[in-house]
């Protein structure tokens, strides 16, 4: 369960960085921030150096696992940015 509770925490985190109206007057301009799979990976090495204090998920304090986690947050938070939309599920015609 750690796993998922990091995937879905990860996954929202930074969709309200990338998409969020609450930050669109200090989000800078460039590419980086306007890309799931570039904060993705930030977020998710974000995240698990919190994870210590936090009951949710644990995982051993390793540069692999640094590596690892953000690679895992940046595939996940892409591919749920392409299925999902403000309106749900995305369906292109």
């Amino acid at each position: 369960m750690d796993i998922l509770y990091f995937i879905l925490c990860c996954y929202g985190l930074t969709q309200l960085l990338v998409y969020g109206t609450i930050f669109d007057r200090i989000r800078p301009k460039g590419k980086f921030w306007h890309c799931s799979m570039c904060m993705g990976f930030w977020v998710g090495g974000l995240l698990f150096l919190l994870n210590n204090w936090t009951s949710l998920f644990t995982f051993e304090y390793e540069v692999f696992n640094f590596f690892l986690l953000g690679f895992l947050s940046s595939g996940t938070s892409y591919i749920l940015s392409t299925i999902f939309d403000d309106l749900g599920i995305r369906i292109n015609k």
